[in-house]
């Protein structure tokens, strides 16, 4: 069970039968998210950095198609591998292009390429941004991001959620927790994997992996629930949940997927922060 693999890649994985799940979407809906967006802001023209992976290319395919769907055009692009430092060469290959918007499909290597582009003279208004470099990078980022904008799987996290997982892991001697991605996702994994043991009344995998559609609400006509010990009650009285969790869309398809998936927007502020916008 995974609640952050992302890659397309993973909805064909063959022979994973009912042993592997996530609650995390593929690629292909947060890549069409951006492409949207950059349409939607009137973008014409786009070049793309990416990560030469899995990840990299199955967003940079995604944006690519419904960004040029759209009557965009990608006019450059340029990959880097894992484990690189440098990447003049990346952003000179964007920079040579002139496009009015970039996208940039990284981890951590963002707090490199970032300014980069900066210095290079491409506005950070005009970068796209992806939920692997999403992240609050402060006043201590030596270029403003202000106006920059980027997308990441998962509704806006309700009730006091967050401040329970903060309360948890500080308590535990831990530093404050600076991101939440994924934490909804992982939340509903922990829930959907205890409902399935509890409703295969086993905890070996295949068991519980020929449960997990049918305790999501994928399957069958189970009763809506919100928390473990709700779900968990209906089982007990020899009644079917449907556990609808912080991941908003859950219910898992007959590949093992969640069937939908909620992509937030998010732009940056003057504090170098990404605020929600949808």
């Amino acid at each position: 069970m995974s609640a952050s693999n992302t890659s397309p890649d993973f909805t064909d994985w063959p022979n994973k039968d009912h042993l592997y799940f996530r609650t995390a979407p593929s690629d292909l809906l947060q890549g069409e998210v951006l492409g949207n967006l950059l349409a939607q802001d009137k973008k014409k023209s786009l070049g793309v950095i990416f990560q030469n992976d899995a990840y990299g290319n199955g967003l940079y395919q995604a944006i690519k198609k419904t960004f040029e769907a759209s009557g965009g055009q990608v006019v450059a692009n340029a990959s880097f591998n894992v484990g690189d430092s440098q990447f003049d060469a990346q952003v000179a290959t964007i920079k040579a292009a002139n496009p009015d918007s970039v996208a940039i499909i990284t981890f951590d290597q963002f707090k490199t390429i970032g300014p980069l582009l900066v210095n290079a003279g491409i506005p950070a208004k005009d970068f796209y941004m992806v939920d692997g470099n999403l992240s609050d990078y402060g006043s201590s980022f030596p270029v403003s991001l202000e106006g920059a904008q980027g997308t990441k799987p998962g509704p806006a996290l309700a009730d006091d959620f967050t401040q329970r997982l903060d309360t948890y892991w500080t308590g535990k001697g831990n530093k404050k927790i600076a991101d939440f991605t994924y934490a909804g996702e992982a939340y509903d994994a922990a829930v959907l994997m205890a409902l399935s043991a509890l409703e295969a009344k086993s905890t070996e995998g295949a068991a519980m992996g020929a449960k997990m559609q049918e305790v999501s609400g994928g399957s069958g006509n189970g009763t809506e629930c919100t928390s473990f010990a709700d779900c968990a009650d209906l089982i007990k009285s020899g009644k079917v949940p449907a556990y609808h969790g912080y991941s908003g869309m859950s219910k898992f398809d007959d590949k093992n997927d969640p069937q939908g998936a909620v992509i937030g927007i998010y732009k940056y502020n003057a504090k170098n922060t990404p605020e929600r916008t949808n």
